[in-house]
């Protein structure tokens, strides 16, 4: 009976201190929650730069996945179920990431996504931080949409702390970059571990008068769709302002949905069921859809990759508005080797 009464006492000390555990991170992550505000200045400046609106102008834009989720990588999230790369795998990851970067040192505007700057995922090391100081000539800006102390998902192997964001390099100075919220809420307790979606604005001077608005989004990718239209409305309630002020504008990044009427011209073996498409009519008139139709930009991380069989999308792509024109478009098949998305570069000329 002695036994049988120390066992029991073992067994509810032992659940006493799951629940006060479990009450304690919530309390302190609802203390720690990054709360930001509809708007949020990142930078401004007294002497940007005047841009001739005249010129052709080139975008890369490049979800690198925190250099985590190369080709040998599958994503509890999205149905695998590893939570990190190994170090030397990741450190090879970004490394590679890097080397591209810097091999298109002569892109006016680079749109990066996932990139951190304190998370367990990617070892503590500050992308953006290492990725501005290789990328000489560009004035880096960031804007953060995730910032959690410690996210306790998978249980038997949490993600812990995540530090991560958008970040635009220009060749440009810009009048001002902006954090613009995103609408999306998990509800309690799980946003209070979740991104807080984002996209990042940076404002242009041009010789003729008007501005060169230059938007950096990351969309939603795991809600059944309401989050990412609401988000789509916001962003295009936004762009049509700046072009019916008279404004030029160019968003991309990673939207996590197809773009309008999309039809792939490379091969295709399932088709992202979890994926929407962006309406035909979203934007009417000559607004410009612009993405690399003969590549895909993001394979699924269901598992490992595999050519043959997995799941090939895109997502990745720019929006212009209708006084700019579009002059090319690529998206470079890296083969998904040290990210979940390929590069994809375009250049626009003002009309």
């Amino acid at each position: 009976m002695k036994i049988l009464k120390k066992i029991l006492k073992t067994v509810l000390i032992i659940i006493v201190v799951l629940v006060l555990g479990f009450i304690g991170l919530i309390v302190f992550a609802m203390i720690s929650d990054y709360k930001p505000n509809e708007k949020e200045m990142i930078s401004q400046s007294d002497t940007p730069s005047l841009l001739n609106d005249s010129l052709t102008f080139s975008f890369l834009t490049w979800n690198i996945g925190y250099a985590g989720l190369d080709k040998d990588m599958d994503f509890f999230k999205d149905g695998g179920t590893k939570v990190n790369t190994p170090e030397d795998t990741f450190r090879e990851n970004f490394s590679r990431i890097e080397d591209f970067l810097l091999r298109n040192d002569t892109i006016d505007f680079i749109y990066i996504q996932e990139i951190d700057r304190d998370s367990k995922r990617s070892y503590r090391v500050d992308e953006y931080e290492n990725v501005s100081k290789k990328l000489q000539g560009y004035k880096p800006f960031f804007a953060v949409n995730y910032d959690v102390f410690f996210v306790p998902a998978p249980p038997a192997n949490p993600m812990g702390k995540v530090v991560s964001g958008l970040a635009t390099y220009s060749k440009y100075t810009p009048e001002s970059s902006a954090r613009y919220s995103l609408p999306g809420d998990f509800g309690f307790p799980t946003q209070l571990f979740y991104l807080d979606r984002c996209f990042m604005v940076n404002r242009y001077k041009l010789s003729g008068g008007k501005e060169l608005v230059l938007i950096n989004t990351h969309n939603e990718a795991f809600d059944e769709g309401d989050i990412r239209k609401a988000q789509m409305e916001t962003i295009r309630e936004y762009i049509m302002n700046e072009y019916n002020s008279g404004n030029y504008v160019v968003a991309g990044g990673d939207w996590n949905q197809y773009p309008p009427d999309f039809v792939p011209a490379f091969p295709v073996n399932q088709v992202n069921t979890s994926l929407m498409a962006v309406e035909s009519d979203f934007l009417t008139g000559e607004w410009k859809w612009v993405f690399d139709p003969t590549s895909p930009s993001n394979r699924s991380v269901v598992a490992a990759y595999d050519a043959a069989t997995t799941t090939t999308d895109v997502r990745d792509f720019f929006v212009l508005s209708p006084n700019l024109e579009s002059v090319s478009v690529k998206c470079y098949n890296l083969g998904f080797a040290n990210s979940d998305h390929n590069p994809v570069i375009i250049e626009v000329k003002l009309k």
